[in-house]
């Protein structure tokens, strides 16, 4: 076993058990924070194949910024913690089912697809060189500058939304 496959088995291990943390904290703010987590582990992933840019832009854009306003709302909207909710009946036999769906697929494809067919081998020297961070940025605002901003606008009203609506909610309660 080599150091990049133990690296890789551990960062996996950190990785899924951040998600997990993620998705079972009744609290918010651990839940964002664990969020971060995961995202700093996705960015050693991305160094791990030879692409530090990318690693960087995970780490400014996703733990970076999207981190911070998320915390904002979940601090602005007090929604530390979940309170207790409703279950369903059909909730827990409905996630069993896809939970054993999931676990059937992945088996499936970690024994049947999970062989490699080939090596994984680093990209160029080339391919992180500054002229093609360049061109990439180049494309990026000029041909993709209207999705891109679109995508902002998008957050934006999703964010001012998500206040209006808590803001609503807890006037009517007052």
């Amino acid at each position: 076993m080599t150091i990049d496959i133990l690296l890789f088995l551990i960062l996996a291990l950190v990785s899924v058990s951040a998600a997990l943390g993620m998705l079972l904290s009744r609290n918010a703010v651990y839940s964002a924070l664990f969020l971060v987590l995961n995202f700093a582990t996705v960015a050693v992933f991305y160094i791990l194949l030879g692409a530090p840019f990318i690693a960087m832009a995970q780490i400014t854009v996703y733990a970076g910024a999207i981190m911070v306003l998320f915390l904002f709302v979940i601090m602005l909207l007090g929604a530390d913690s979940l309170a207790p909710g409703k279950v369903l009946p059909w909730q827990k036999p409905l996630a069993a089912v896809l939970a054993f769906v999931l676990v059937v697929e992945a088996a499936y494809l970690l024994a049947f697809r999970g062989a490699p067919t080939g090596a994984v081998i680093r990209p160029e020297a080339s391919v992180n060189s500054v002229e093609s961070l360049r061109e990439m940025g180049m494309v990026l605002f000029n041909q993709y500058l209207l999705p891109f901003e679109v995508t902002s606008i998008l957050l934006l009203v999703a964010m001012v939304g998500a206040i209006v609506l808590t803001k609503q909610e807890k006037g009517g309660q007052k």
